[in-house]
């Protein structure tokens, strides 16, 4: 596999607009992944129009990827996605680890690089800024983009910091929802940084972002309701309230009833969409568990009410 041709600078263009997703990955009864129905899913979800996707993102189970089936998962997105799609790969845990992945993203084909946070412990933030330091300067050639998330979160000073240092660092996507440090590194960083949405089932959140300046973010649910997923997007892109109202009434507040009765349940609710609407990704892995058939039922009422994707 050749090394992505993509410039950092070319992907935050690119990161800037748009609906953004994560595909799920697919595992087989047994837990073990499956290339082939990955590379339907995905076959199937790119010409709906995102602008790029994650690959063994957070919705796909990164956590949960052996090394080995790391590289599996990428490569077939690459290979899937070449010519249709920028597909950039999740990278996380302690940093050598994450360098690890970062290379072997690379490696793979990859165009960028989703840093998630580093693993178990609190850290200081010049701590934080070093790990995130370390992986960029690891991939120089490729965009990084910051998963502001858990125990692994960044204010301005630490930012800008990092922004002078690390010129392949392009993107910022908050996962907190802390409106003032959101305000201050939107005021702070200005135009240095693509800023993305990050938060779980991010449409709730998406209008109160763009208010933000941040007008970009991914949607977990266009895994199984894609076309739902653009409507829902172009709305909130045109200022259309009534459409955006009625889909937060229709669909995603209950939908958020259902995910919320179990942490764990923003990626189980999104295996299970998509086993409900023929797209079957097999079950989570521990330590998440999978939906039970009564929140399964719940959540098809929901989807059967949108109509055809």
């Amino acid at each position: 596999m050749t090394t992505t041709t993509t410039t950092p600078q070319e992907l935050k263009a690119i990161i800037s607009e748009g609906l953004l997703s994560f595909p799920v990955t697919d595992f087989d009864a047994n837990g073990e992944f499956r290339a082939d129905t990955y590379a339907a899913r995905l076959e199937w979800l790119a010409p709906y129009g995102a602008t790029a996707l994650f690959a063994a993102g957070g919705t796909g189970e990164f956590f949960s990827l052996t090394p080995s089936e790391y590289s599996h998962v990428i490569r077939t997105a690459t290979e899937v996605c070449r010519g249709k799609v920028p597909i950039l790969a999740g990278a996380g845990g302690p940093t050598r680890v994450a360098i690890d992945y970062a290379r072997q993203a690379q490696r793979d084909g990859a165009q960028g690089i989703l840093l998630m946070p580093h693993y178990l412990t609190e850290a200081s933030q010049e701590g934080i800024a070093a790990h995130v330091e370390q992986v960029c300067k690891a991939v120089p050639q490729m965009g990084v983009i910051v998963y502001n998330r858990a125990n692994s979160k960044l204010g301005a000073d630490a930012l800008e910091q990092l922004a002078d240092r690390c010129d392949n660092l392009i993107g910022f996507k908050d996962g907190v929802g802390e409106i003032e440090a959101m305000v201050t590194i939107r005021r702070r960083l200005g135009e240095r940084f693509a800023y993305l949405g990050g938060l779980p089932t991010a449409e709730v959140y998406a209008a109160a972002y763009k208010a933000l300046g941040v007008p970009v973010y991914s949607s977990a649910v266009f895994n199984f309701i894609p076309k739902t997923a653009m409507t829902f997007y172009r709305a909130i892109a045109a200022g259309d309230e009534a459409t955006t109202g009625r889909l937060l009434d229709e669909f995603f507040l209950p939908y958020l009833k259902i995910r919320n009765r179990r942490a764990g349940y923003a990626v189980s609710i999104v295996k299970a969409g998509a086993k409900l609407v023929g797209r079957d990704a097999g079950p989570v892995r521990a330590p998440l568990t999978d939906l039970t058939s009564e929140e399964l039922a719940q959540l098809d009422a929901l989807i059967k009410q949108l109509g055809p994707q």
